[in-house]
């Protein structure tokens, strides 16, 4: 279960970024859930190495309804990781403000170490995708027509102490996707400029 000095850090985090509310999705009753994912004993980096697999044949697939980010390679899945969401996940983002993780493929823009967050992998969100159906959807009238597409989207860890989020499924981000922090790290000398990055609804 979250602890309360979790659940502390996590308001405090939000409502120093403006926010004043999270939306908690139910939670899997299993207890080995974490322990279950491919690849949990071993790290990336001895997976990738004793498999002799090149860093640049990875592409990573984000599944939001099982909260996982998988390494891919050749079709098969070298390693899975928990995630969380931002604190509205069910559905594609549409503008901002509006606190949902969007779908598609993309690709990093930039990623760097981050004081709060650990490390944080700048996507390339809104791509060209992402700007056609942000018009398709102001054309439709599905957005107001004063709308933003927003940005700043990203992969990055958990405020300091707070990695017990991620086990409890506790979306907590403005949309971006949050791994702990020891996750982030492992996975974080794997992106570059040329990956694929899918998020699947």
């Amino acid at each position: 279960m979250i602890n309360m000095n979790t659940i502390l850090a996590a308001i405090v985090f939000v409502l120093s970024n403006g926010v004043t509310s999270c939306k908690t999705p139910e939670v899997t009753s299993e207890e080995n859930v974490l322990t279950e994912l491919k690849g949990a004993n071993h790290s990336l980096d001895d997976l990738v190495n004793d498999n002799g697999i090149k860093i640049e044949e990875l592409s990573v697939l984000i599944d939001k309804s099982d909260y996982i980010l998988s390494f891919i390679h050749s079709d098969t899945v070298v390693k899975e990781y928990p995630v969380v969401l931002g604190y509205n996940p069910e559905g594609d983002k549409m503008q901002e403000g509006d606190f949902k993780t969007p779908e598609g493929i993309f690709g990093v823009r930039d990623k760097y170490g981050h004081k709060s967050w650990k490390y944080f992998i700048w996507i390339d969100y809104p791509n060209e995708e992402s700007w056609s159906k942000f018009k398709k959807r102001k054309a439709d009238g599905t957005i107001d027509e004063s709308a933003k597409i927003g940005g700043e989207v990203g992969i990055h860890g958990t405020p300091e102490g707070a990695d017990d989020m991620i086990a409890e499924r506790f979306n907590w981000t403005h949309g971006c996707i949050s791994l702990t922090r020891n996750d982030v790290a492992e996975i974080y000398p794997f992106f570059h400029k040329k990956i694929q990055i899918e998020i699947r609804k």
